[in-house]
Order: C-alpha cells, then structure tokens, then sequence
C-alpha cells in the first residue's frame, strides 16, 4: 500500500473528491478516514433502491452520530445531493462524496451543497508516492495508475481499464449513441496528446461534423480522463497561438489508446509519453502540496513553445520536457526568449541526461533528479 499525499480536511467541513476510476479513491477513504457509514452507489442493489426514492439515504445511516459519511460514485444518482444537503443543514453532518465523472452532476444542475463542500481532486500515484517502486522505464510504458504495479500483465490490465470506462461510462449512462465512432475518435484524440488541439483535424479523420468532436472532448474532460491545457497570455509582448493542447490523465492509459504501427516515430512517442508525465506530475504535486499555480503552456506564432508555464502567488516557472539525454543551445530557444520577456520567470529545461547544468539562467536538470522533488528547485533556488 502507497502512502498517498492527499490529505482529509479536518474539522466538519464536508466535501467532493473527483477523480477518474482507479486512482485510488475508494481504497484512501476505506484505509485512511475508516468512515462511520459507507455508501456505495457501485452495489446495484443500494444503486436502485436510492435511485428510486433518494429519501431513504436516512435509511442508511445507521449509527447515531456518525463522524464521516462516505457516499461512493455520487455522480450516478445527482439527486442524492439534495438530500445530502438537507441532511448536512438538519443534521450537522460531515459526507465526503466521490465521484469519478462530472458530466450527470453539471448536466443534471445537482446541487453541489450550495458552495458548502470544497471539491478536492484525486490523481494517478506520483513519484514520490511510490518510492522505491518507481522506476522510470516502466512510468513511461505504463503510467502510475495504484494497481498496475501488481498486474502480471499491464498492457492487458489497461486495455480492460479502458473497456471499463466505455461500457460503465460510456455505454450505460448513455453518453454517445454510437460506440463505435467514439472509439475512433479516442484513437484519433490519442495523436493529439501533448498538441495544440485541432478539433476540425480530429473530426475529419473521424468523418464527424466538429461540433460532435467538440462534444466528445468535452466529455473526455467530464469524465476526468481528459485535460486541454490553456495558453499563458499575461502581458504577452508577442502573438501567441489562442487553442490549447491536449492531454489523456495518465502516461500509461495514453499508450493504450494511442495505436501504433511500423511507420510510427518511437522516439517521438517517447517524447509525448515523458511530457505526460511530467504533466501529470505537477497536477496532482500541485494540488497535494498546495503550490497554487495555474497551469499554462507558451506558444508563439513562430512555433516556438514551452511545455508548461506554471503562474500564480509564490512566481512564475517555465519548464520544457525533451526525452532525449543530449541538448543543444537550440533545445533553449523558447526558454530564452520566454526568459526575456519575463525576467522574473524560474526555467527549466528537463530531459533524458544524467548531469546538471546552468546555462543562461536556464537549469538543465535530468528528468529521474527533478521528477522526485520539483518543488525544491521552484522555491529553494
């Protein structure tokens, strides 16, 4: 079991977690908080009793004066919210609601306790978190998802990760009416992973209209497998490109989707798989540790770009991501130029090598040293 960075906010204050099917939600709550009453909307028999009359969650709260009240996948019944509410203003109540998509609860207008709950989010494991267990090779063919470390085989174990998510959560709630085109497009989104986003691309190779493309991406977003990362505009001295690019959640969970065939650059997949993750690091570090960043990338209209541009209170952080062990003066164009503009950024070109340099006001770190620790070199420097 990984110790997890995600913590429980103290005192009574209820609140959501969000985040994609297994990251470990369920398994935190059962291990960590130990919770007086746990509903899980999962069971098909407290699923249908609920979904036919939410006024019997009463009927599941069994203790007298329950300390934390778990409901699990509170997305599959929205309605439940009310009567959380309503419980929480009569009763004084702390409820932790999970939920591993967005979509029904936004769509639905539930209600979200009136601003009463903070929503906190979950995420794949990080570096850290799996300490000895982390090895790099591995993190970049399979990605940090709890359970694949005890899967014999991974590859198989993603495929079915994703056929879960399309019949549970595509197919069952009825999201898409053909499953079919969906899973093309999940293939053609795959080659947009780590890429300003072209949606009238997309749906050509589809043969969809781009209104469609543009609804299907956003339902990768409400499902919380999707990321579109937006560009950093403030005081911009230079045109910059106005669309954002596109992540899946995990390294691993990309491979899978992404076909691959023998015309295919492997090196250039290799590039896409370590930008994702140190993506997918600095969102969950970000969030765990508080660092309180928007996340952003750079680009020009001359097709110069940094990979992600981190802004808020405690300063500005430019990083660029090459998987190759070597670099050039070349490789740091974009950093000099973004470090031009904005001379109180902090940049970092991370990448394959194994030593350390300074170049430039530039740190050139390699990926296994910064990957662990990020934050001492953003705030000790």
């Amino acid at each position: 079991m990984y110790q997890r960075l995600f913590q429980d906010l103290k005192g009574n204050k209820s609140y959501f977690i969000f985040g994609p099917r297994g990251t470990g939600k369920s398994f935190w709550i059962r291990n960590n908080l130990r919770p007086d009453i746990y509903i899980n909307l999962l069971d098909d028999k407290v699923y249908r009793r609920l979904l036919a009359e939410p006024s019997r969650l009463g009927d599941y709260i069994t203790k007298p004066d329950p300390q934390v009240i778990v409901i699990d996948e509170i997305q599959k019944i929205p309605a439940l919210t009310d009567e959380v509410h309503r419980l929480i203003e009569e009763k004084k109540w702390k409820f932790i609601l999970t939920g591993s998509s967005a979509r029904k609860l936004r769509r639905s207008h539930a209600n979200l306790l009136a601003g009463r709950a903070l929503n906190l989010s979950f995420y794949p494991l990080v570096a850290r978190e799996l300490g000895d267990d982390f090895n790099l090779s591995d993190s970049l063919r399979f990605g940090h998802l709890p359970s694949i470390n005890s899967e014999p085989d991974k590859e198989k174990f993603l495929q079915a990760y994703l056929n879960t998510y399309l019949r549970e959560e595509i197919i069952q709630e009825g999201i898409v009416r053909n499953v079919d085109v969906f899973s093309r497009f999940l293939e053609s989104a795959s080659f947009s992973q780590g890429a300003i986003l072209n949606v009238r691309s997309v749906a050509k190779d589809v043969g969809k209209d781009p209104k469609v493309i543009n609804e299907y991406f956003q339902i990768l977003e409400d499902l919380l497998i999707a990321v579109r990362l937006p560009v950093f505009h403030q005081k911009a001295r230079r045109k910059l490109t106005t669309r954002p690019k596109f992540y899946f959640f995990d390294v691993g969970v990309y491979r899978a989707i992404r076909p691959i065939g023998p015309l295919d650059d492997e090196n250039a997949i290799n590039g896409h798989c370590l930008e994702t993750l140190i993506f997918q690091e600095l969102r969950a570090l970000n969030d765990h540790l508080s660092w309180g960043f928007h996340l952003y990338f750079w680009h020009t209209r001359e097709n110069l770009e940094i990979d992600f541009v981190l802004y808020g209170k405690k300063g500005l952080v430019a990083i660029e991501v090459k998987s190759s062990n070597r670099f050039s003066d070349d490789d740091l164009k974009a950093l000099r130029l973004f470090k031009s503009e904005y001379r109180m950024a902090k940049c970092f070109f991370i990448y394959g090598g194994d030593e350390e340099y300074l170049k430039d006001e530039i740190r050139i770190i390699p990926v296994r040293k910064f990957i662990i620790k990020p934050e001492d070199y953003f705030f000790n420097e």
